[in-house]
């Protein structure tokens, strides 16, 4: 049977439309080279020069720490204006620097990635309100030239350019920055495996809660140091003193680990118990979703938007499936109750009296979210969730993550 045969017989068997789905998928899959593939975001070179199996001691020397300070490297993807994770990443360089350390700055992109204009990225840090503004050099790295220059320790930041630093960075010491078990971002498949080998490479990890630090020591026998989670206060707050009757979603469907179709269930049962309640999304555009009941689409916006929406709810949904991410707590600042998934993932980074702690069934977190905006004291109730972060300030995470660092680079790990 031909492909012309094949086509007939399935547009008399299931339709115009069931067969204009196959013939999309089939066309993607063959011709669309912007569907990521396995193995594209990393460079094939570095990953093959790179055998773990074989382990080398990086850390093992101690560094007397130089008048001028450290010389260090840090290895990234290239940042956009509003993911959270670059610009923690970029705080954490910026405390470094505070501390008298001198930063370069290598943008990893491979194949994955479009080409990026360094000089409009450039441009983007020095005007967002998102990220520190350094003194470091930010350039583009080459697998070819490697990490040029001399350096007393290289960062990872992402399981891609820990191969980078392997490959490339000389005798400085390697330490890995790690916001999340990366290897968790992919199905069983190659992916899954060489992000999983990069915990044990012999890197030292500075990791982003205690929760991530304990599973890597645990699981890959990886020496590990955490600072704890902290929110911008500055940015936000809670300046709504009045009754809140709206409810939000933090939604981003190209990321798995926030479980954006699970949430979706959850909110419409929201709806069909209580359709009075607006539901906001942010974080994602979902015009093009079919999402099942109204909402407010605020899609990705900055984070001084972000606490203005805050403050009109009372509930947010914020579900993660591997580290808790850093919404829970920006929620909290602006006196909005966050909903989470009841896990080891989530209590073992944050444990708060005022986070609501839930199990994933939809049912049970469309109750929870309609009873936390029906509270009599939902008014007062938002103070306190507000007051209760305030202390909390990223000075102290970042004091502990340099002091980690130095450490790290005194001490024969």
């Amino acid at each position: 049977m031909n492909g012309v045969t094949r086509a007939i017989g399935t547009l008399k068997a299931e339709g115009v439309g069931s067969t204009a789905w196959r013939s999309g998928k089939w066309l993607t899959n063959r011709f669309n080279r912007f569907v990521p593939q396995p193995l594209s975001s990393v460079y094939i070179d570095d990953v093959i020069a790179v055998d773990w199996s074989r382990p080398v001691n990086f850390n093992a020397r101690v560094v007397v720490p130089p008048a001028s300070g450290y010389r260090v490297t840090w290895i990234i993807t290239p940042p956009s204006e509003t993911s959270g994770g670059h610009q923690n990443a970029f705080r954490f360089m910026r405390f470094l620097e505070d501390a008298g350390h001198q930063l370069t700055v290598f943008l990893y992109a491979a194949e994955k990635y479009p080409r990026f204009n360094l000089e409009a990225i450039r441009t983007m840090l020095a005007q967002s309100s998102g990220y520190p503004k350094l003194e470091a050099p930010i350039l583009r790295y080459n697998p070819d030239l490697g990490l040029p220059g001399e350096y007393d320790a290289v960062i990872a930041s992402n399981w891609e350019s820990a191969y980078a630093s392997y490959r490339h960075g000389a005798d400085a010491k390697r330490l890995y920055f790690v916001q999340d078990f990366e290897a968790s971002f992919y199905a069983a498949g190659s992916d899954h495996a060489l992000a999983e080998n990069t915990y044990r490479f012999g890197f030292h990890g500075l990791t982003a809660g205690r929760w991530l630090a304990r599973a890597l020591q645990r699981d890959y026998g990886m020496s590990c140091d955490s600072y704890d989670f902290a929110v911008d206060t500055a940015v936000y707050r809670n300046i709504n003193s009045t009754r809140r009757t709206e409810i939000v979603c933090y939604v981003r469907p190209p990321t798995p680990r926030r479980a954006t179709e699970f949430s979706l269930l959850v909110l419409r049962e929201v709806h069909r118990l209580r359709p009075d309640i607006t539901i906001n999304l942010v974080g994602w555009d979902m015009s093009g979703y079919a999402v099942p009941f109204p909402f407010v689409n605020h899609a990705a916006v900055s984070v001084a938007v972000l606490n203005a929406i805050y403050n009109r709810c009372a509930a947010g949904l914020a579900l993660s499936l591997t580290n808790m991410s850093l919404v829970p707590m920006e929620l909290m600042a602006s006196g909005c109750v966050p909903v989470v998934n009841d896990a080891d993932n989530t209590r073992g980074v944050f444990d708060s009296p005022y986070v609501e702690y839930v199990p994933m069934s939809p049912r049970a977190m469309a109750e929870r979210l309609i009873a936390i905006v029906d509270r009599a004291d939902a008014a007062e109730h938002a103070a306190m969730i507000a007051e209760s972060v305030a202390g909390g300030d990223w000075a102290d995470s970042g004091h502990v993550f340099v002091e980690h660092f130095e450490h790290a680079m005194q001490t024969s790990l």
